[in-house]
């Protein structure tokens, strides 16, 4: 049965606005809420990975977009899951540029193994189908590639119909936010700050510089908290950190006093 003709009028209507909301999103966290809130009733799914780039060189990125603990963007290793990304986009483009599913069965979807704990891997593991689709650069190099996975068995015709009739609004949707702090800026374990006073270097962890980078953006304790999976509080407390390291009294100083270190560096 084809996606439209299972709906009803009214919810065409609906699946239309829901659609159509996309056109406004600016942030991860309205791209978040709209895949998990009413885009579930169409495609219901766990887990989403949204992969960009030249996949001819290996040259991509990722988002992961689930509401499971731990299963973050910047949680995975490239190292483990650009292999996965690499062999379903040669899927999808050797099933002619079409949406299909896999299921996985009781094994679910491994990933490279390294040896270290991966909360995506652990919950790859056990999902049990997948829904792949795309979108091919033809006047450039950077194709798309959008995978959902789910905890049941298998995605039916009609949502494999509603993952076509949503590319277009799921690729414009997360074309329009930002680069996620760790794709825009590749930056070493730790990030160094140094105060022009001699004898006064002082240092702001990764996790402190990630929690800045996203007050940069223009984004509220909750939202950070909600993207960085950890509470609003926590992110206060990285901020005060921040404010005693930095030596300043507010986000705005905070925010210039550290892209100023950053350029200088």
């Amino acid at each position: 049965m084809e996606f439209l003709a299972s709906l009803t009028d009214e919810d065409i209507h609906h699946f239309h606005n829901v659609l159509t909301s996309t056109m406004v999103m600016r942030k991860h966290f309205d791209v978040f809420a709209w895949l998990q809130g009413e885009m579930q009733h169409y495609l219901p799914h766990d887990i989403m990975i949204a992969a960009w780039g030249n996949f001819h060189d290996g040259a991509i990125h990722h988002d992961i977009i689930s509401p499971l603990a731990g299963v973050r963007s910047n949680n995975s290793d490239p190292e483990t899951i650009n292999p996965f990304l690499l062999e379903m986009f040669t899927r999808w483009k050797e099933f002619g540029n079409k949406p299909f599913s896999i299921n996985a069965g009781d094994s679910g979807f491994i990933l490279k193994d390294k040896g270290l704990k991966c909360e995506l891997s652990d919950a790859m593991r056990k999902m049990r189908c997948a829904l792949v689709h795309g979108i091919a650069d033809e006047r450039g190099s950077h194709n798309c590639l959008y995978m959902t996975f789910s905890l049941k068995k298998n995605f039916s015709e009609v949502e494999c119909g509603a993952m076509s009739m949503m590319m277009p609004y799921l690729d414009m949707a997360l074309r329009q936010v930002v680069h996620l702090p760790h794709q825009a800026q590749a930056k070493s374990n730790t990030l160094t700050y140094s105060d022009p006073r001699p004898g006064q270097a002082q240092f702001l962890t990764n996790r402190e510089a990630e929690v800045l980078s996203w007050v940069s953006l223009g984004k509220t304790n909750p939202e950070i908290g909600s993207i960085l999976d950890i509470s609003s509080f926590t992110v206060k407390n990285h901020m005060q950190r921040v404010f005693k390291k930095l030596d300043v009294t507010n986000r705005a100083q905070a925010v210039g006093k550290f892209m100023t270190s950053v350029t200088n560096d």
